[in-house]
């Protein structure tokens, strides 16, 4: 430790400024999706077996639904635009123009240089939720997924289920291309239904028993043609570890809805960033 100085607790004492005001950010038209949602009828279902993953592709203007089945389990969700997987979801920007966690109203952004919105939440089964005692809540862009890495380093463990090599695998199958180059556009996740935060004291993620149950469902309105995969994490519900072969794990349903026509009318995909690079980088 350091010796504090005689003013330590006036530097401490200063207030915080938000990095990002998002009060300027273009606002979802949340009563228009609801609308159409309403209305809306399935048309493809996939399930992410236990310690598996599925993919998925969503039209823009379409809907897309993750339900629990069977069990509280949490998933790992990777987004890329279904023509060009340069172009995928980025957590990290999510996070600094929503917060840590989201739900009903906000977005999942995508990479630079698009910078847009690829999914709105319109739909949050947990919003109740809100944050608890030890700092927690549910869907968080803080972690950044499961991974054999990680896990060889900390533990020497080979283990293959691991959520990013889920999402490889399932991101190979659904576009043709190999394990190798498929898994470098497997990207940091949204954590589906996963209750966590920072300890206050020495400040690291922690993870706790998720409150998902099941019918427990996250709906999104697909603001741009999407390619989607969903690993049915390894950990289950993550109450005690999350790459592990004897904790209860349970499937996820996700279901494609697509609007009645005429339900968005007056709705357009939203534009590419319009920062000009060529002045700059």
């Amino acid at each position: 430790m350091t010796q504090a100085p005689p003013d330590a607790d006036a530097r401490r004492a200063i207030a915080p400024v938000i990095c990002y005001p998002n009060d300027t950010l273009p606002k979802p038209d949340l009563a228009l999706y609801a609308r159409a949602l309403e209305t809306a009828t399935p048309v493809e279902t996939v399930e992410a077996p236990p310690r598996d993953a599925c993919a998925f592709r969503v039209p823009a203007g379409g809907f897309f639904r993750i339900t629990s089945v069977k069990g509280p389990q949490v998933g790992d969700l990777n987004l890329w635009s279904a023509h060009d997987l340069s172009e995928r979801f980025y957590s990290g920007k999510t996070r600094a123009l929503h917060g840590t966690h989201v739900t009903t109203g906000e977005r999942l952004w995508s990479s630079f240089p698009t910078l847009r919105p690829m999914a709105t939440v319109v739909e949050d089964s947990l919003g109740w939720y809100g944050i608890d005692a030890y700092g927690g809540s549910v869907h968080d862009v803080i972690g950044t997924r499961c991974d054999p890495y990680t896990g060889n380093l900390l533990a020497g463990s080979q283990y293959h289920h691991c959520c990013h090599s889920n999402l490889t695998r399932a991101l190979a199958d659904a576009t043709g291309l190999s394990l190798a180059d498929a898994e470098p556009h497997v990207h940091d996740v949204l954590n589906v239904f996963m209750c966590t935060g920072f300890t206050r004291d020495t400040g690291q993620y922690f993870m706790k028993a998720s409150p998902v149950r099941p019918g427990d469902h996250l709906t999104f309105f697909a603001e741009i043609d999407l390619l989607g995969a969903l690993s049915a994490c390894p950990g289950g519900d993550c109450s005690s570890e999350h790459s592990s072969d004897v904790a209860a794990c349970f499937p996820l349903r996700v279901e494609v809805l697509a609007p009645q026509p005429g339900a968005l009318e007056g709705w357009q995909p939203p534009s590419v960033n319009g920062y000009d690079r060529r002045h700059g980088r």
